[in-house]
């Protein structure tokens, strides 16, 4: 067989982008838990010793910003200026202001819509995509660079060892440590040994030094790991990020809909390979487009494919929000997704991994 290579990435929960998703969904888990109806566009940016909560929500809920800002750092590890930022002492900036009354009428009509006319929240397209490659049906490469970036992160946070184990690492340590650290106790737990070999190439801390890390090695943005959220690289993404959006932000909502929808259509043999694509305008309930693509391993043609995923599935953002339970946040729901990936995991919060039956007539 032809071999080729092809590369995903990873980064942990730490990384300063993942922070600031992580808070972004937190608030949004607040926000939803006390009021289900709430309008959340939250963004989030850090930099050395700062962090910065901003945006656009409507709520009935009593939010305490500055708190949910602290205490996610605070879990995340963030304790210290040595680590980048101290979650007890550093500056957090909250400038969050109502959504906009052009949009809120266009969209859910101050809450006086039913859930089926509910329009979308924004423009844009979405992608969904699944592949028999995998038992959870996603990418191998996405799959293995995930499980890297979680194994990493499970033991630095269980043993002291794995402090040298880290990307960004201890003074003290070298980088001969590092690398036979990272084989032992991270690689090899989670690649398969079919995978590794004497030709194996290990790029381990290739820069030789990371001692300086976090937001005051990097800045931190909402929004800016698209790839690493969804499919590695793999298949598609569309125009916009997920992390502390509502569910009327079909960015995040039409994203989840249409993986479930690309992932019941392998799951039920219809094709090995599937991307599924859907398009909106602002205020509008129904898509303006639904596209199928099996890469040419469908069992039956495409336009029937299609067909099936129009009658099994309702794009509507209102109906995506009741049908995958998206009103619901709280016991850090969305937080969980805001690391590690939205897709291809197996917690019950993951109401769009669930597969659907679908029929079909069978050659």
């Amino acid at each position: 067989m032809e071999t080729f290579l092809f590369t995903s990435e990873s980064v942990n929960e730490g990384h300063p982008d993942k922070l600031c998703d992580q808070i972004s969904d937190a608030v949004l888990d607040a926000c939803l838990a006390q009021d289900p109806d709430s309008k959340v566009a939250c963004e989030t940016c850090t930099k050395t010793n700062m962090v910065m909560v901003f945006g656009e929500i409507t709520t009935k809920g009593d939010i305490d910003y500055e708190k949910i800002v602290r205490d996610t750092c605070r879990t995340i590890g963030f304790v210290s200026d040595d680590v980048g930022l101290d979650a007890d002492h550093c500056k957090v900036l909250v400038n969050i202001e109502q959504q906009s009354p052009d949009i809120a009428q266009g969209v859910h009509g101050h809450l006086t819509k039913r859930p089926e006319d509910i329009g979308a929240g924004d423009q844009g397209h979405m992608f969904g995509y699944a592949t028999d490659e995998t038992p959870e049906l996603m990418p191998l490469s996405h799959v293995l660079a995930t499980k890297l970036g979680a194994r990493l992160t499970e033991v630095r946070k269980k043993t002291t060892r794995a402090h040298g184990c880290g990307l960004m690492h201890d003074e003290t340590v070298t980088n001969d440590e590092i690398a036979a650290d990272l084989k032992e106790h991270v690689i090899k737990p989670v690649i398969p040994e079919k995978y590794l070999d004497e030709k194996t190439i290990f790029h381990l801390n290739p820069s030789g030094r990371f001692v300086i890390g976090g937001p005051h090695g990097d800045a931190g943005l909402t929004g800016r790991k698209i790839i690493i959220d969804t499919y590695g690289g793999w298949g598609a993404h569309g125009g916009g990020a997920f992390s502390g959006k509502d569910p009327t932000k079909v960015d995040r909502s039409g994203a989840y809909i249409v993986r479930q929808a690309a992932k019941s259509i392998v799951a039920n043999g219809l094709a090995r390979r599937c991307i599924v694509q859907v398009s909106y305008a602002i205020g509008v309930p129904e898509p303006l487009s639904v596209f199928v693509d099996t890469y040419g391993t469908g069992k039956i043609p495409d336009k029937e494919i299609l067909n099936i995923v129009k009658e099994n599935f309702d794009f509507r953002p209102g109906m995506i929000a009741i049908s995958l339970d998206l009103k619901r946040g709280g016991n850090g729901r969305f937080l969980k997704t805001a690391a590690y990936g939205h897709f291809g995991r197996d917690d019950p919060d993951f109401t769009w991994e669930v597969v659907k039956p679908l029929k079909w007539e069978k050659a």
